[in-house]
C-alpha cells in the first residue's frame, strides 16, 4: 500500500497530509483570514520529516483539483506537479467538493444527500450532490442559490448543506424542514484528499503531469 502526501488549498486555507497504507499519519490545517497557501512548502517538509520519511519515499502527490479559489488551485496545483517532476512521481487528482462531503456523509442515514457548497460570491457558490455513498446525484457546478433551487429534491429527502457557501443558502431554505445546516464549520481538508486518492493509487487512476490543470470550472 503506498505512502501517499495530499495537498488542499481550495480556500482560504491551507491542509497537508501523509497517509500510509490508507491510514492518516499526520496532517496540518490552517485557517486564517488571508490565504496560509504560503505555508504549504513548510508544512509538506514538516509532514514527512514528522513522520520519519524523506519527501522521495513517497510513491504519489494528490492535490484537491477544484473547484474552489483560482489563486489557491493555481499554488496547489503547481506545487504539487513540481514535486511530481522533480521526484518522478505520479500525480493524484481528487474533487475538492467530493473530499469535502467525504467529511459528513458517515454522520447522517442512508437516506440524506450531501451539498458541500463553496463560496463563489454574491449567492452563487459551487456544489454538487452525493448520495451517502458518494455516488454523484447531480455534477459539480457554479449555481445560483433562490428559492427554487433543489426543490423536487428537497419535497423528497433531506439534504445536508455545508461547506462555505451554505450559509448564505439557509435564509432560503428556512422554511424547509429537509434543509439541514450543520451547526460544525466544514471546510476542505487534506485528510479526505488523502482517503479518495489512495482508491485511486490503487486503480492506477493518474493525471498527466505535463497537461493536467485545475478545475476552475469557470
Amino acid at each position: 500500500m503506498p505512502l501517499l502526501l495530499s495537498i488542499d488549498t481550495s480556500t482560504r486555507g491551507c491542509s497537508v497530509a501523509l497517509h500510509q497504507n490508507g491510514q492518516l499519519l499526520v496532517s496540518y490545517d490552517l485557517l486564517a483570514e488571508k490565504s496560509s497557501s504560503g505555508m504549504l512548502t513548510t508544512l509538506i517538509q514538516n509532514a514527512v520529516e514528522h513522520s520519519g520519511f524523506e519527501l522521495a519515499d513517497v510513491d504519489a502527490f494528490a492535490v484537491a483539483k477544484g473547484p474552489g479559489s483560482y489563486t489557491g488551485l493555481r499554488i496547489a496545483v503547481s506545487t504539487a506537479k513540481g514535486l511530481c517532476f522533480a521526484l518522478d512521481k505520479p500525480l493524484i487528482a481528487v474533487n475538492t467538493l467530493e473530499a469535502l462531503a467525504l467529511q459528513v456523509c458517515g454522520f447522517y442515514s442512508d437516506n440524506y444527500l450531501f451539498c458541500p457548497m463553496l463560496d463563489a460570491r454574491r449567492m452563487e457558490v459551487y456544489c454538487a450532490l452525493f448520495d451517502r455513498n458518494l455516488k454523484n446525484v447531480e455534477p459539480t457546478q457554479a449555481k445560483i442559490m433562490d428559492a427554487d433551487s433543489f426543490k423536487e429534491i428537497l419535497a423528497k429527502q433531506p439534504i445536508v448543506f455545508f461547506g462555505d457557501g451554505a450559509a448564505k443558502c439557509e435564509a432560503v431554505f428556512e422554511t424547509n424542514s429537509n434543509a439541514v445546516f450543520p451547526k460544525t464549520f466544514v471546510y476542505p481538508s487534506a485528510k479526505t484528499v488523502g482517503q479518495l486518492a489512495t482508491v485511486l493509487f490503487e486503480n492506477q487512476g493518474f493525471e498527466d503531469v505535463v497537461t493536467f490543470e485545475p478545475y476552475y470550472l469557470k
